[in-house]
């Protein structure tokens, strides 16, 4: 399976861009600062960057500045775009290597801390002041933003080297970013359709869910609207689709999967690179 993904992804990678459940609620542990000073998003709103495929850009009221599978180098990501100088945090849903991405360069670059399983994250060699390694039911604290890891039904494997065997990385994730003064984000990372989707509803209320739709590796359109539908989110954002032939799935087959279910969340799908004021 593996060897699979990686021929479809890197060889796709190749010719578009010539580069290759229940959670806890416990006291949330803090996190240091970065290197640098973030700056906070601009007349308190959270803005929300798209990188292409499942990696974004938080930039929350209170300064916090977070990744999320920051493949920042994926085959759809903005052309000629700087790369972020400062970040609190980095979020990993798992190993996969469109996931996984640019963490360890970033991480490096901005000394942000790098949240994931905690096989994962013992698997990418990090320093030990970086790495927090967690699971499911993990709480945790980065300024003004809550933590909150859950789970996700993928699989995880992560190889530093792609010509070496992959190793197990533990399970997957989902991350719930609980903003004060903001919205609450529901990043799924890469998962099909779970009934756990409906605790997640009811312990967090998340109004913003980041859902991956392109089906084969993940969600298609009706699975994701059937998501929506659980976490009662207001507002939805596409992920994981377009960027390789497999991913099918479309924003507009959203929308009307979405209608066939009467639902009235709205779907935002904005371009690679653009920022979203929430």
């Amino acid at each position: 399976m593996r060897t699979k993904l990686m021929a479809v992804v890197v060889g796709a990678a190749l010719a578009f861009s010539g580069t290759a459940a229940a959670q806890g609620t416990s006291a949330p542990a803090k996190v240091g600062a970065t290197k640098k000073a973030p700056v906070a998003a601009t007349r308190g709103k959270t803005e929300v960057t798209w990188w292409g495929h499942a990696a974004f850009v938080i930039r929350s009221p209170g300064g916090a500045v977070i990744a999320i599978d920051p493949w920042l180098t994926n085959p759809k990501a903005p052309q000629g775009a700087a790369q972020p100088e400062a970040l609190d945090a980095i979020l990993l849903t798992h190993g996969h290597f469109d996931h996984v991405g640019d963490a360890k360069a970033l991480a490096e670059k901005t000394g942000a801390k790098v949240f994931g399983s905690f096989e994962l994250i013992n698997l990418l060699g990090l320093p030990e002041a970086q790495a927090v390694g967690a699971n499911a039911g993990g709480t945790f604290q980065v300024k003004d933003v809550t933590l909150h890891l859950v789970e996700a039904v993928h699989s995880s494997s992560y190889a530093a080297d792609p010509k070496s065997p992959a190793q197990y990385a533990g399970a997957p994730l989902g991350y719930v970013l609980k903003i004060d003064k903001g919205p609450t984000l529901y990043h799924a990372g890469d998962t099909g359709l779970f009934e756990g989707m409906s605790l997640i509803a009811t312990q967090f209320k998340p109004t913003v869910a980041l859902l991956p739709i392109g089906g084969h590796f993940t969600m298609g359109p009706a699975e994701a609207a059937q998501a929506v539908r659980l976490l009662k989110v207001k507002s939805v954002i596409p992920m994981h689709y377009g960027t390789f032939p497999l991913l099918q799935g479309t924003p507009d087959a959203l929308t009307g999967e979405l209608k066939k279910l009467r639902g009235t969340a709205k779907v935002v799908a904005p371009a690679p690179g653009a920022t979203t004021a929430l």
